[in-house]
């Protein structure tokens, strides 16, 4: 296998190349660097690349090789990182113009850790601005666009992670996930995306958009990529006070077990009314592989799902309009030059500085924490979010894993829905449950529609049952043996 076809597979593929010495890590990441020089200036999944990091942290793996001592198990494998993620002394710019030259004085606590296991982070890739989006057309600086037909979106706003991983710019992605944005671009470019359960992962270092919504995971080629990418992330970190205080254990445990007697419920809301007749059918599919391989299929109703984009929307923006309020032209980033006095400052800063959407929701939230409407709206979003919580509670004494179209249709064309926000947030109908009810969610790609655009199904489980989860991914995977390589893009 020639390198470039090597850059298009799986980690473990990678590293059986590494360790039989068919290839070193720095070629790996040199071969890389090569795709993103020739297929970016297209694609737009990167805001800034971090060369000198990559290819010191591939020489050390290089080293541990040549010594013959043991490697963590994605040592040397590339990896971007999504640009709300704190690297140090480099670019954390959140695709906002006003962090567009601002540089990261500490680590995230998943960043910390992926330089611990050796793996070369290629660049932060691009987003909708504070990751408010579900498609990367809101990033300040440009769009990203999908690898397998660039017309269409990416799916958003962990869109350039999704994108550079499907064009073969990096193995495996981090992503972060506020009600969708790990699974939907997996969804829309062919990928495995996974939102563990909220507090499995630490925030410390993430740029904030919704804290008590938002969540770092992986976005990979496999299901087994995944669980070893949450193996390196996961964990208790003091300096995150939601971050659970749970042994994290090894996700590949039990990963190719069968599914004789596992229950797999159909969530009725989400896979009738609405859908694309192909997303409809490859759900249906999907359920029948399941059942063919002894799991049992229930229905299951969760009657309060139609009330789930109003609540997120509320609390998202909510939280949204209390997190971007530190953005003010004083502390750091940008500063308008056209102020005559502080307030004036503070306005042109803010007005200057952030896009449309992130205006848009900064006023929505605003208006939901306002006096005389908290009640109305923000207090009986949370209340209803609880409702919701126990619904699917209520649905996991039935059920070990529930599953849905991830959304409702596949990509679409690049401004066909950014003049319209309303239709542009039901795209996140199936995912944001997963966010407002704190459980694990991930995405698995299964088939493509008539136009050749991917098609993904959603499995949630409940909290913390991330192995069980992963367990019946990867035997849809196995089943589907879905080609994530995207031809156009392994002959570049």
């Amino acid at each position: 296998m020639n390198i470039k076809e090597l850059i298009s597979k799986s980690s473990s593929e990678q590293r059986k190349a590494l360790l039989n010495k068919e290839v070193s890590a720095q070629e790996l990441v040199n071969a890389v660097y090569d795709k993103v020089d020739a297929v970016d200036s297209e694609i737009g999944a990167y805001n800034s690349l971090t060369k000198d990091f990559a290819l010191e942290t591939a020489k050390k793996v290089d080293e541990k090789i040549k010594n013959g001592e043991d490697l963590p198990p994605l040592a040397g494998i590339p990896l971007a990182l999504k640009d709300n993620i704190n690297l140090k002394s480099y670019p954390t710019t959140a695709s906002s113009k006003i962090l567009e030259n601002f540089i990261s004085p500490y680590d995230a606590t998943a960043t910390q850790k992926l330089k611990a296991n050796l793996i070369p982070i290629i660049g932060k890739a691009n987003m909708d601005e504070f990751a408010m989006g579900s498609s990367n057309e809101n990033s300040a600086f440009k769009i990203v666009r999908n690898p397998w037909n660039l017309k269409k979106v990416p799916g958003g706003s962990s869109g350039g992670s999704a994108a550079a991983v499907a064009a073969g710019e990096a193995t495996m992605a981090l992503g972060s996930d506020t009600g969708g944005s790990i699974r939907l671009p997996a969804s829309y470019c062919g990928l495995v995306g996974l939102k563990p359960t909220y507090g499995r992962v630490s925030r410390y270092g993430l740029i904030a958009f919704a804290s008590s919504l938002d969540q770092i995971g992986p976005i990979t080629r496999t299901v087994e990529d995944a669980a070893l990418l949450l193996n390196v992330i996961a964990g208790h970190d003091e300096k995150d006070s939601t971050s659970l205080n749970q042994p994290a254990g090894d996700f590949t445990e039990g990963l190719k077990n069968d599914l004789k007697g596992v229950k797999i419920g159909y969530i009725k809301e989400l896979c009738s009314e609405g859908l694309n007749p192909e997303v409809e059918a490859a759900v249906k599919k999907s359920l029948d592989d399941y059942k063919s391989m002894g799991a049992e299929i229930i229905e299951i109703s969760l009657p309060l799902i139609k009330y789930s984009i109003a609540v997120y929307y509320i609390i998202a923006t909510a939280e949204a309009s209390s997190n971007l309020a530190r953005f003010d032209g004083v502390k750091y980033g940008y500063r308008t030059k056209n102020a005559q006095n502080l307030y004036e400052m503070y306005v042109k800063t803010r007005a200057e500085g952030f896009g449309d959407e992130v205006k848009r929701r900064i006023m929505l939230g605003t208006y939901a924490l306002s006096s005389g409407y908290y009640d109305a709206y923000y207090k009986k979003a949370q209340q209803l979010r609880r409702l919701v919580k126990n619904d699917f509670d209520n649905a996991f004494k039935k059920v070990d894993v529930l599953l849905s179209p991830t959304c409702p249709h596949t990509a679409f064309d690049i401004g066909s829905k950014i003049e319209d926000p309303l239709s542009m947030y039901l795209t996140d109908i199936a995912t944001i449950t997963a966010n407002l009810a704190g459980i694990p969610a991930i995405n698995v790609p299964v088939t493509v529609d008539k136009t050749g655009m991917p098609i993904g199904v959603q499995l949630q489980a409940d909290c913390l049952k991330e192995n069980k989860l992963l367990n019946v991914a990867f035997k849809l995977e196995e089943a589907v043996q879905f080609n994530y390589s995207i031809p156009s893009m392994s002959q570049v």
